[in-house]
Formats: C-alpha cells, sequence, structure tokens
C-alpha cells in the first residue's frame, strides 16, 4: 500500500493520539462477549510476500491461511468475482479462519455511493456470502477525495445497507475529521447504523487517526513504512489495545500492509506476539516469515 507514504518517516510523530472522549463510551455500551482478535496481511500473493513461502509452495491460501487467521481481501476492490470463486476460498481455508473483503471500486471509486449504485451492491453480496461463516467485516474504502459534500450519499448507502451483514467504512478526504460538526455528524450515523469506523495509521495521514470507535469492533488497517520505528508503532497499538479490551471491546481486526509488502508477515509475526504476550490472547505464530526474511 502506497498510501500515505512518505520520504523520510524518521521525520513523522507516530505517537497515538488519546482517544476521542466518545470511545469509552461507545465501549461501555458493548455486551459482555468473548474478545475476538483477527490480525493478518492484505494479500497473499507469493510475488508481494517473496520469502514467506517456503520453497515449491503451490496453493498459496492454502498455506497463508494455515499461519494466520485472517486476510485483509483487497482482490475484491477490483472486480467482483464470481460465487464459484468464494466457495473455492473457502474450501481452501480452515476452519475459523476469516476473510475480510473489500467493496468493488464501482461501487465506491467509480459509481461514488450515487443511487444507481444498488445493483452493484445486491450482485456483490449475493457472492460474497458464499464465504458462509468465514465472512468477516465487509469494507468500503471512499476515494480520498470523496467529500463531506457527498454525506447525502452515505446517509443513504447505509440505510440499505442490510443490517445482517457486518460493514466498516474508511474515509480519507481530511474535512471529515478536521471539522468537528461534520466529523460527529458522521460519527452518530456510524454509532447509530453499527457501522464500523475505520482507523488507518500511515505515516503520510495522520490525521486518519481520529481514534473514535462507533461499535464493538476495532477494524485497524496499519501500513508500515519499511522503517525502524515500524515495532515501536506497533508496540503502541499493543497498549491501546489492552486499554480497549479493558474497556470491552468484542472485536479487534488489524491488518498490516507495508510500502514493500514482502516484508508484512515478519511485522504480523511480531505484533501477534506482541498481543499474545499483553492481551492474552492466544493466536498462532506463523512459522516462517522470520526465517527467510531480514527487516531494516
Amino acid at each position: 500500500m502506497k498510501f500515505g507514504r512518505v520520504q523520510d518517516p524518521g521525520s513523522i510523530d507516530f505517537i497515538l493520539p488519546v482517544d476521542n472522549r466518545e470511545t469509552t463510551r461507545v465501549l461501555k455500551k458493548t455486551s459482555t462477549e468473548k474478545l475476538s482478535v483477527y490480525v493478518g496481511c492484505a494479500k497473499w500473493n507469493k510475488q508481494d510476500l517473496k520469502g514467506f513461502y517456503p520453497k515449491g509452495t503451490k496453493d498459496e491460501l492454502g498455506y497463508y491461511s494455515k499461519q494466520f487467521n485472517c486476510i485483509e481481501l483487497n482482490a475484491t476492490f477490483y472486480r467482483i468475482f464470481s460465487e464459484d470463486q468464494f466457495k473455492k476460498w473457502y474450501d481452501k481455508t480452515p476452519y475459523g479462519f476469516k476473510f475480510f473483503p473489500k467493496l468493488v471500486q464501482n461501487i465506491s471509486h467509480l459509481k461514488r455511493l450515487n443511487e444507481d449504485v444498488q445493483p452493484y451492491v445486491d450482485t456483490y453480496l449475493s457472492h460474497v456470502v458464499h464465504l458462509k461463516e468465514k465472512l468477516g467485516t465487509i469494507f468500503l474504502q471512499m476515494h480520498s477525495n470523496f467529500s463531506p459534500k457527498d454525506f447525502d450519499r452515505v446517509v443513504r448507502f447505509i440505510e440499505k445497507w442490510p443490517r445482517e451483514i457486518r460493514l466498516a467504512i474508511e474515509f480519507r478526504h481530511t474535512d471529515w475529521f478536521n471539522d468537528p460538526v461534520v466529523a460527529n455528524e458522521l460519527y452518530n450515523l456510524l454509532e447509530n447504523n453499527n457501522i464500523t469506523n475505520i482507523i488507518t495509521d500511515t505515516a503520510g495521514r495522520r490525521d486518519l487517526l481520529h481514534m473514535r470507535l462507533t461499535n464493538d469492533e476495532a477494524f485497524i488497517r496499519y501500513v508500515g513504512a519499511n522503517h525502524e520505528s515500524d515495532y515501536d508503532r506497533l508496540e503502541d497499538w499493543t497498549k491501546r489495545l489492552a486499554e480497549w479490551k479493558k474497556q470491552g471491546i468484542n472485536k479487534i481486526h488489524f491488518f498490516i500492509h507495508q510500502n514493500i509488502e514482502l516484508e508484512s508477515p515478519l511485522l504480523s509475526k511480531h505484533f501477534i506476539n506482541k498481543l499474545n504476550n499483553h492481551l492474552e490472547t492466544k493466536l498462532n505464530l506463523p512459522d516462517h516469515p522470520s526465517d527467510n526474511l531480514i527487516l531494516f
């Protein structure tokens, strides 16, 4: 992921901002479900994750899904895959694995949530549901030039979204967050409809760290900078998630990207180890990422 990339990561203040004051209130409202934690990469493509797969690996998804418990499925952004493809992905992965697919770009970037977007939504959902219990939260990523002037489109889209399917939304235009009136209107819309507010942590866009949860789910898209600071940043996230656990969060979905993706499995393994120590989770530690990769 090149979004938010900077030339000199060492010059960035990576300290996580304090929580939005409404986050604690939201977490107090959550039920007492057992904490569910999923950590993974954005893709399983062998070329992107060079060095992660043992020599001779042919079934990349099959191997990946035995190392991690989830995938942020970015491939579904580029086209609507067939029902059969989703069924194949389901069959290739073990019990307990989850996919967190991105909505197709026709919806977000081409139609931009306009009124005629619904046929794409209906077709997409009729196919993706074949992931059955392995379907995690679907997420919608809006273009960075999609601004609050089209707030009515967001309202209409959310009102038509089926309540039985979890949805998270990532907004990238800075005006969604730098105007308190707009931000609060957005947060209230998401909270009232149980839509997850995605937190994006990337070097060049620190304004996207709104730290405002709108339901019982933390959906975090973390973009490392291929820099030594990546470790400290993940340590800070471990501490913040531990705080949210004490406050009652039910679901943590954390996806690790890199500007150069081949290091994503190694960072993910490091982060999983930290979570197991600090949150007392029992996530599987991937076998191979640190064997063949040297970070920094």
